[in-house]
């Protein structure tokens, strides 16, 4: 399983998508403080859990 990291701030493409707003906190408070992007956190956050995915079926 890869580890999670916060990631610096990346080239993007704008995407609409609706969050619980608790999710969207969290998120906040994540970041705050760090040289990262709402965004940026949720792009690593589907990579790292798209990859965790695939080696689960992979097994």
């Amino acid at each position: 399983m890869k580890k999670f990291k916060i990631p610096s701030i990346p080239p993007t493409t704008n995407k609409c998508i609706r969050f619980p707003n608790n999710v969207i906190e969290d998120v906040e408070n994540a970041i705050k403080g760090k040289d990262c992007t709402f965004t940026a956190f949720v792009v690593e956050a589907v990579k790292v859990a798209l990859e965790n995915l695939e080696e689960s079926h992979s097994k």
